[in-house]
């Protein structure tokens, strides 16, 4: 498959070749993307690219660290689009370089470049090698040019080394124990900060008593809310830091909503309420012989990252140089200029690896601490790292939600009609957005102003709350409207899946309400509702897999044979069974799964089948590796997490208070990647969100006779449900 003809939206944007490769190092490749690794394995996606389109090995290209100083400007590392965005442009790049590569070699060998062949950079010829490799030739006449896209990249029938699995350029490092992380990193007289938190979202620092400081504080740090201390070691910034906390005098206000009534919250607060999609179709509303309606929650979540937020920063008079994970090193750059009243260009951030980002987490916030504390101590370099309690209570959440759905089917049994409505707070509160730094601790200088409730982008389906709230299905009356709250008590923004996990949970569980009401199977029922035959395919596979049809001839209780599961002989009282689909955004990739879970005195996530269409696959053990990992962590948000509080403060503070699914409940999962011929490339970090939990919630239904509609599935939400059926 050719590639578009016009230049990936990174390229148009960063459209010089220099910004995007470097040939300096003899024999080694250099790639520059302005997308960061974060754990999801698109660096090496990225690197096989390289390799395929230069036609040299993949041990001879490296992957330069993102640094705005010099990558290219590809905004935020999000909605998995890597491979879309970024992806796209390196494979222009390379295989410009490439044919210019050739055409030189071919001058200076008065030979026809058609005749010639690289292999492993080096140029060769029917009479072998020619001695002209990428490194010989002038680099500045291959590179120091603009992208003219001249030059097509391989079609996929010629691949050698993209679209087969390589190994992870960057677990080695990770699974030895070598530094590679932030947190890991130690620059030449560093200095350790800490910053003392307000004990609440609405609290005033009144003061600071006496504080008898150990020994290696070099200084305490004062700005009208922000309060830090800066260390020789961490040790003692840390038992400063406590000190400071118990002398620090607060005026501590109420703020939060009631926990444990947040539909009442979302319904009781001012909205902006925007239509996503009204399609409207009388000869349908008149085939209506039967409505069902439903409401589906999820509360506050956190990202609970497993290591803590961790920055850098120094200041060389009015320079600032920041090392941060976070997944937008412009953005933060941007905000953190705009902050402190600086140009960008005195302001240089330098992506290094964190852990567990997959969002807007606490990564921006804690480089604003560190280089709020470095200002103090001009020439030396401060580490900030957050604390678990910084990181749960402190860290942007995602919000609650609420979705309210209605349908009406025909007297076949056929859906003739659908509404719904969301509300939520907004998903899109990363720095930047909407003309403010959006920093935590900015918030609190002498001075300084509360974070203003998150925008939430265009209501198209594909953004913020809105993210698959318009179903895949054939539906001739449709309308969605978004209700985005104007107030925000807890700050919210960006994590994983966005809206996703809560519409396709709630779009999903509603499809299993209404193949009951038309006595018809939930995999059939889908199939009769969807014309598209990529998203028919992820169904019937992910079905196969988990032998869904042999389970069906049996009758409830009984499960077919499949992949990688127990038979239908096998099936135990109180096992129950879920199927639920979604394609990603709308517009991406497709996910379909199956889930067995077993129901008790609580409930036991036992396997999972997912079948995903992500189209042309660069790397298929990474495209599987980013599918299990979100099923996993969508299995903890649907069964186990929730943030809590009381009209003060965030109280799940700590593992015990906010668990999340532990390393004893994880269920096996199979994967299997539904070819795709001719389709374009689209992420798979977020594909599976939706769709586990949706399956997770119809297999709970099953299990227990009962549906239940609020997340997290927990033994007291069952038992509540059961409590008010």
């Amino acid at each position: 498959m050719s590639s578009s003809p016009g230049p990936s939206p990174s390229l148009a944007a960063n459209p010089h070749l220099r910004d995007w490769l470097d040939l300096s190092v003899d024999g080694i490749v250099t790639i520059r993307p302005g997308k960061v690794e974060y754990g999801q394995g698109v660096w090496t996606a990225l690197a096989q690219i390289a390799a395929e389109e230069l036609d040299v090995g993949l041990d001879q290209v490296r992957v330069a660290g993102v640094s705005t100083s010099s990558s290219p400007d590809e905004g935020v590392t999000s909605g998995s689009r890597s491979i879309e965005d970024c992806g796209a442009a390196v494979r222009q790049v390379c295989a410009q370089v490439r044919a210019a590569f050739l055409a030189g070699a071919a001058e200076k060998l008065g030979a026809d470049a058609a005749g010639l062949s690289v292999r492993r950079g080096a140029v060769g010829s029917g009479t072998g090698q020619a001695g002209l490799s990428y490194w010989s030739l002038d680099e500045a006449a291959l590179l120091d040019r603009a992208a003219q896209l001249t030059a097509p990249p391989k079609p996929p029938a010629g691949w050698s080394v993209a679209g087969r699995s390589a190994p992870r350029i960057d677990l080695p490092d990770k699974a030895t124990g070598r530094p590679r992380f932030l947190h890991d990193l130690v620059l030449p007289g560093m200095l350790f900060g800490r910053v003392i938190r307000p004990p609440a979202p609405a609290a005033t620092l009144d003061g600071v008593g006496e504080a008898d400081l150990p020994a290696g504080v070099v200084v305490q740090v004062r700005d009208g809310s922000f309060l830090g201390v800066i260390a020789e070691t961490d040790r003692a910034a840390v038992a400063a830091a406590d000190l400071l906390a118990q002398a620090a005098r607060w005026t501590v206000r109420e703020s939060l909503p009631d926990e444990d009534d947040l539909k009442g919250f979302l319904l009781s607060q001012p909205t902006e309420d925007q239509p996503v999609v009204q399609r409207q179709d009388a000869g349908a509303v008149a085939q209506v012989e039967g409505s069902h309606a439903a409401e589906y929650t999820r509360p506050f979540i956190a990202h609970a990252s497993m290591a803590p937020s961790c920055a850098i920063a120094r200041w060389d008079g009015d320079q600032v140089s920041v090392w941060a994970h976070s997944q937008g090193p412009f953005p933060l750059r941007k905000a953190l200029a705009s902050g402190l009243g600086l140009d960008p260009g005195q302001v240089t951030v330098r992506h290094v690896e964190g852990a567990g980002v997959y969002g807007h987490n606490g990564s921006d916030d804690v480089a604003a601490d560190a280089v709020l504390l470095a200002r103090a101590v001009p020439g030396r370099p401060v580490r900030v790292l957050w604390s678990r309690p910084d990181e749960l209570s402190w860290g942007p959440l995602v919000p609650a939600m609420l979705a309210r759905l209605s349908a009406g089917l025909d007297a076949d049994g056929r859906i003739r009609t659908w509404r719904q409505d969301v509300w939520s707070n907004g998903f899109v509160g990363r720095p930047g957005i909407g003309g403010e730094p959006r920093l935590l601790a900015l918030s609190h200088l002498a001075g300084g102003t509360p974070i203003s409730a998150a925008p939430d982008g265009v209501p198209s389906g594909a953004m913020g709350a809105t993210r698959n709230a318009v179903p895949a299905y054939d539906i001739p009356d449709l309308g969605v409207t978004r209700h985005r709250l104007l107030t925000m008590p807890l700050r919210t923004s960006s994590l994983r899946s966005l809206g996703a996990f809560l519409n396709v949970f709630a779009i999903e569980s509603f499809m299993d309400e209404l193949a009951a009401a038309a006595g018809a199977d939930p995999v059939g029922f889908r199939l009769a509702h969807l014309s598209d035959p990529r998203a028919r395919r992820v169904i019937e596979e992910a079905a196969a897999m988990s032998g869904w049809a042999a389970r069906g001839e049996g009758g409830r209780g009984e499960g077919g044979r499949g992949e990688g599961g127990r038979g239908a002989e096998s099936r135990d009282e109180g096992t129950g069974f879920g199927l639920a689909f979604a394609r990603y955004k709308g517009t991406s990739g497709y996910c379909a799964a199956v889930a067995e879970v077993a129901a008790d005195t609580s409930i036991s996530l036992r396997r999972l089948w997912l079948a995903v269409d992500v189209g042309r696959v660069i790397n298929p053990d990474g495209v599987i590796n980013q599918v299990e990992g979100g099923a996993i962590q969508s299995a903890s948000w649907a069964l186990r997490e929730r943030v809590r509080f009381d009209r003060t403060r965030i109280t799940s503070v700590t593992w015990e208070s906010y668990p999340i699914l532990r390393f004893t409940e994880v269920p096996e999962v199979s994967v299997r990647i539904v070819a795709a011929p001719g389709e374009p490339e689209t992420g798979a970090g977020e594909l599976a969100q939706g769709p586990v939990a949706g399956a997770i919630g119809n297999a709970v239904a099953d299990a227990i006779g009962v549906r239940v509609r609020d997340l997290p599935l927990t033994t007291e939400q069952v038992i509540r449900t059961i409590e008010e059926s």
